[in-house]
């Protein structure tokens, strides 16, 4: 039996600006709804999705560890230049449901990065 994801943004503007911004994803009533803690290595890592038959992913939440140092590149392969991902703010990945694989990359090791599949 699937899990059913929700996700939802959230921006809250204050100060000369006011404004609220609330987004959400779709509800993925089949979602694998998988969360695991994985360890980077030094340089690019492939990060594939979990395949359970009949179970999709339409999204992933990449947590970067409490007080983590290092900059991690996302990428969708090894030879891209990439975008540098904030240091310890979540980041929410909207995907299609043909998603496979993409990289992460580290000048240093990462341990302690939480990936949830939803």
């Amino acid at each position: 039996m699937g899990i059913t994801s929700k996700r939802t943004v959230v921006v809250e503007l204050s100060g000369d600006v006011t404004e609220g911004l609330i987004q959400s994803a779709l509800d993925n009533i089949t979602a694998i709804g998988k969360s695991e803690l994985v360890s980077l290595a030094i340089g690019n890592n492939t990060i594939t999705a979990p395949v359970v038959t009949a179970f999709v992913n339409t999204g992933l939440v990449i947590i970067p560890p409490t007080g983590n140092a290092t900059i991690i590149t996302l990428k969708g392969v090894a030879g891209d230049t990439g975008i540098p991902l904030h240091l310890t703010d979540p980041v929410s990945l909207s995907l299609d449901p043909t998603f496979v694989s993409l990289v992460l990359s580290v000048p240093v090791a990462v341990v302690g990065v939480r990936l949830v599949w939803t």
